[in-house]
């Protein structure tokens, strides 16, 4: 299935200098309004944005498309994607947008998309809306009368206020807790510091002065320094960064340290395990899922299932599983009983009332298994020198040789970004380090030969 537009979440590029324009989002307005057109009801699709500039052009672009093929459309404004999945079905609309790139710069920008039911859209529907958009049938319009209308919905943060913290236990308030909490300069400046105020905590923000050009930028989930700063001089229980659409979290603990996201994963289902709240001793995670984290879970008799990276494959591998959790090293967790699409919100709620519940610092409550050594390389990718999936394989195979059964390599191009990623597990830093090296070396030598 290959396709141009949609990558491993939704649509992202680089804005005015690649395909995200004004144009490709009047577009994909005009296309998924088509697609998600049934029936002779009033359609409608909502629309929330994180902080970058170039949202408002977006924004106004997608909005003129839907409304074109008679969609009415409900704009929420700044608001996290997953208050976006949440809203698309509890507001019973055909669709659901959120303009974002996540944790990239604000140079970059994209779409993701949730179908009525609150998921991300399947391959097979991004597909027929990619070509829905390069069809000659796309500027076929309905009659004037069908043609829809846009409205601003005032309440939508604190509608997913409310739902963050119906995940949050009623016999448990934070008055004793004191947060760092990082923004990001995303959409989460205003609702995430609300949530932990309203439960009792003592809020430390950074972050939340967005001014359309400063969202990821230095801070939040790809950058940590500050945080761990911060959470050090103010004495803090606990550091929490989000990124720039807050579908995702980085824990710091009361020592200035990052939590692998392994380990942060690995809490929250032993949690829900020991409150016999896990569905069919079932868990899932992505290939990128430390082998630790895969031998823990198998000593305490839960089954991991591996996806492909991505939290929308991550719930379709959930659904599959019968399972209630899946997660991300990268800190994307999601809860089913609690929504549809990854969530660092209400993820680091879950953390916050197991450190309350246990009276125990997020340093002890972590601390519960060894991690494989792991070395992770990044190649920067072009339109030339890009390899394909059987070279990937036999390289693959080569650098699984070289571990000789005592680790594991996964090589995979980003879904998000134009880089090759490659991962080198080993019990044996050394050889994982070696192994990881030889494996660069083998791709860029192969990447130069085809130029």
């Amino acid at each position: 299935m290959n396709k141009k537009l949609f990558g491993t979440d939704g649509i992202r590029g680089r804005v005015n200098e690649s395909y995200l324009t004004a144009e490709t989002a009047l577009k994909l307005g005009i296309a998924a309004g088509k697609v998600f057109t049934r029936g002779p009801h009033i359609h409608r699709v909502v629309i929330g944005k994180d902080t970058r500039v170039s949202g408002y052009m977006l924004e106004t672009a997608l909005t003129s498309g839907f409304t074109s093929v008679g969609m009415d459309v409900l704009l929420f404004g700044p608001l996290p994607t997953p208050g976006v999945a949440f809203l698309t079905q509890a507001l019973r609309a055909d669709l659901g947008v959120m303009i974002t790139a996540s944790h990239n710069t604000y140079e970059d920008n994209g779409f993701k998309l949730f179908g009525p039911d609150g998921y991300k859209l399947s391959d097979e529907n991004e597909l027929k809306i990619e070509e829905l958009i390069l069809s000659e049938s796309l500027l076929e319009f309905p009659k004037s009368k069908y043609i829809g209308k846009a409205k601003r919905i005032d309440n939508a943060q604190a509608r997913y206020i409310e739902y963050a913290k119906r995940s949050f236990p009623k016999d448990i308030m934070l008055d004793d807790i004191k947060i760092v909490l990082d923004c990001a300069n995303g959409a989460s400046y205003k609702v995430a510091p609300e949530t932990f105020w309203e439960l009792g905590a003592n809020v430390i923000v950074l972050g939340n002065q967005p001014n359309g050009k400063n969202i990821n930028l230095n801070c939040g989930s790809t950058n940590t320094k500050n945080l761990k700063k911060r959470v050090l001089e103010e004495g803090a229980d606990i550091g929490i960064a989000l990124d720039g659409d807050a579908d995702r979290v980085i824990v710091i603990d009361e020592k200035g340290n990052e939590v692998d996201g392994n380990l942060l994963l690995a809490l929250i289902i032993k949690n829900l395990n020991e409150r016999k709240l896990l569905n069919n001793k079932s868990v899932v995670s992505t290939i990128m899922a430390n082998i630790g984290l895969e031998k823990y879970l198998s000593g305490i008799g839960l089954n991991l299932t591996r996806t492909n990276v991505g939290d929308r494959y991550l719930a379709e591998g959930m659904r599959e599983a019968n399972s209630n959790i899946g997660g991300e090293p990268s800190g994307h967790i999601i809860m089913s009983n609690f929504g549809k699409t990854g969530d660092g919100l209400i993820a680091s709620l879950q953390v916050l009332s197991i450190m309350c519940a246990s009276g125990k610092p997020v340093s002890e409550i972590v601390n519960l298994f060894d991690l494989y050594p792991q070395k992770n390389i990044t190649i920067p990718l072009n339109g030339k020198n890009t390899l394909t999936d059987s070279e990937i394989q036999k390289i693959t195979r080569d650098a699984d040789d070289l571990l000789r059964d005592d680790g594991r390599v996964v090589v995979r191009k980003s879904g998000t970004e134009p880089i090759m990623r490659i991962m080198v597990e080993s019990l044996d830093s050394k050889l994982a380090d070696s192994v990881a090296g030889k494996l660069s070396d083998s791709i860029k030598h192969l990447m130069e030969k085809s130029n």
